[in-house]
C-alpha cells in the first residue's frame, strides 16, 4: 500500500503474454514499459513504485526513468517467455546521475520546455495527417459521383457510352468468355479421358452470374453517362477461400485477413499452409483480382478490398473473398477505389453483422454491392488521377511518420544530454551532490526498515 496523497513513480514491470499481432510478435517488456506520476492508494505486485528520498525531484526521477538507458538496461535483464518481466529489486537497483537540487529543478524545467516544443509539432503533423485522411475520402467521393473528370467528359464526348451500350457490352464479353472456357474444358476433357483418367478430372466451368433484376434509383444520381451496377455483373466469379488452418512450413503463402485493408494489400502478410492433395490450386490468387474482407474484429475492415499484385504465389484463407474481374472493359484499379467509397462503402456497412465480437458480410453482400460505372475510357482517367493523387498523398504520410518517429528520437537526445550533465549549465554556488547524497544516506539510516 501506499500513503495517500503521496506523488511517486509506478513503472509497469510485466507484460502481457506473447502472441501475434497482425503478423507481429507482441511487444516483450521493452516495448510495454511505461511510467507515470501517480496519486493514489494501492499499487499492484505488477509494478515497481520509485519514491525519490528528500532532495531528489520527482520529476527528474520521472524523466530518468522514462529514458532509453533505463529502460534497456532492464530489458536485458527480463526473464519468463509467457509473462516477460523484471524483479522489484532491478528496477530500484538502476543507477541514477544524481545532480543538486536546484540543478535537477533547472534540468526538470529545461527538458519540459523542449518537450513542450516538440509536442507543439506533433500535434501539427497529427493534424496534417488527418488532413491527408479527410483529403484521401474527399477525393474518392468527387471520382465516384463524377465530379473528378467533369471537364474530361465535357472534351470526350465520343469517348463516352450510354448505360445501356455498357451494360450490354458487358454481358457479350462475359457470354463470349464463357464460351470459350467451355470450349476449353471439353477439349481438355477429351485429353483427360485419352490419357486414362489418371490425372485430376478438368472442372466444368462455371457461368459467371448475372442478376436478374436490381433498382439504384434512390442512390445518389450520377452522371447521364455513368450507371450503378450490382458487384455481381462486374465479377466473372466470387469465392471464398481455404478453410483448412496454416502450418509453419508448408510450400504455399497463405494471407492473413489483416493482409487486406482498403485499396492496400500486405503482401508480405501471410503464413504457409500444406496442399495434400493439390486442391488449393483452385485458389491461388492472380494479378488483377478484387480480395475483399469477409469477417474482422472491427467494422471498420469488414468488406473493404484490394486489388492484388503479387506474383501469384498466394492462396487465401476462407475470411477473405476473392473476385475476379476477367474483362478488357471494366479496370480493376478503378473497381478496387469504386467498392472502398460511397454508395459502395455505405451498402456494405448497413450489411455488416456482428456475432461473438466478430463482424461480417457475406459473399452475397458483395454481390448485391452497387457499383458506379462509366465508359472504359473514363475508368483509365480515374485510375490515372487518383493514382498520382493518392501516391503523393502516401509519400507525404510517409513524411510525417518519419518527421513523428525523429520526435521521438529527439525526446531521448534530449535526456541523454540532461542525465550526462550536458543540458543546462553548472551553477557553482548549488549544494554539491556529494553533500546530498551524505543527507539521503544519513535520512535513510534512521528510518527503520519495514517487512
Amino acid at each position: 500500500m501506499t500513503r495517500k496523497g503521496s506523488s511517486f513513480l509506478i513503472a509497469v514491470r510485466t507484460a502481457s503474454r506473447p502472441g501475434t499481432r497482425r503478423g507481429k510478435p507482441t511487444p516483450s517488456l521493452s516495448r510495454r514499459w511505461f511510467t507515470a506520476k501517480y496519486d493514489g492508494e494501492i499499487a499492484s505486485t505488477g509494478f515497481s513504485v520509485l519514491r525519490g528520498a528528500n532532495g531528489i525531484e520527482p520529476k527528474y526521477l520521472y524523466y530518468k526513468a522514462i529514458s532509453h538507458d533505463f529502460v534497456s538496461a532492464l530489458t536485458g535483464e527480463q526473464y519468463g517467455v509467457s509473462y516477460p518481466a523484471v524483479k522489484d529489486e532491478q528496477v530500484k537497483s538502476q543507477p541514477l546521475e544524481l545532480a543538486p537540487t536546484n540543478e535537477q529543478r533547472r534540468i526538470v524545467e529545461k527538458i519540459e520546455a523542449l518537450f513542450d516544443e516538440i509536442d507543439a509539432g506533433i500535434q501539427s503533423l497529427q493534424t496534417a495527417r488527418t488532413t491527408l485522411g479527410l483529403y484521401r475520402q474527399s477525393l474518392l467521393k468527387s471520382a465516384f459521383e463524377g465530379r473528378l473528370t467533369a471537364d474530361w467528359r465535357a472534351q470526350n464526348a465520343d469517348k463516352l457510352e450510354a448505360p445501356k451500350t455498357l451494360l450490354a457490352r458487358i454481358q457479350k464479353e462475359r457470354d463470349t468468355r464463357y464460351k470459350a472456357a467451355l470450349a476449353t474444358w471439353q477439349e481438355d476433357l477429351a485429353k483427360w479421358r485419352a490419357d486414362g483418367e489418371n490425372d485430376k478430372k478438368p472442372t466444368k466451368p462455371k457461368r459467371p452470374a448475372w442478376p436478374d433484376k436490381f433498382d439504384f434509383s434512390e442512390l445518389r444520381d450520377l452522371p447521364d453517362s455513368w450507371a450503378y451496377l450490382p458487384f455481381e455483373a462486374l465479377a466473372w466469379s466470387v469465392q471464398n477461400g481455404i478453410s483448412a488452418k496454416p502450418d509453419k512450413k508448408g510450400p504455399l503463402k497463405i494471407f492473413r485477413i489483416s493482409a487486406v485493408r482498403p485499396m492496400a494489400f500486405g503482401l508480405e502478410d501471410f503464413r504457409r499452409i500444406t496442399d495434400p492433395d493439390g486442391s488449393f490450386e483452385d485458389y491461388r490468387l492472380s494479378e488483377g483480382d478484387l480480395v475483399f474482407t469477409r469477417y474482422n474484429g472491427s467494422r471498420d475492415y469488414v468488406g473493404v478490398s484490394a486489388m492484388y499484385r503479387g506474383d501469384g504465389s498466394h492462396v487465401y484463407p476462407d475470411k477473405l473473398i476473392r473476385c475476379e474481374i476477367r474483362s478488357d472493359i471494366l479496370n480493376p484499379a478503378f473497381l478496387e477505389a469504386a467498392t472502398n467509397c460511397g454508395e459502395s462503402r455505405a451498402y456494405i456497412e448497413r450489411r455488416i453483422r456482428t456475432t461473438a465480437g466478430q463482424s461480417g458480410v457475406s459473399g452475397g453482400d458483395i454481390k448485391a454491392m452497387p457499383v458506379p460505372i462509366c465508359s472504359p475510357a473514363e475508368q483509365a482517367q480515374i485510375t490515372r488521377i487518383l493514382g498520382a493523387r493518392l501516391d503523393a498523398a502516401t509519400r507525404l504520410e510517409a513524411e510525417i511518420d518519419a518527421a513523428l518517429t525523429r520526435a521521438d528520437a529527439l525526446r531521448q537526445s534530449i535526456l541523454k544530454k540532461a542525465f550526462s550533465g550536458q543540458l543546462v549549465p553548472h551553477d557553482l554556488s548549488d549544494e554539491p551532490a556529494a553533500a546530498l547524497l551524505a543527507q539521503i544516506k544519513a535520512e535513510k539510516s534512521k528510518t527503520p526498515r519495514t517487512k
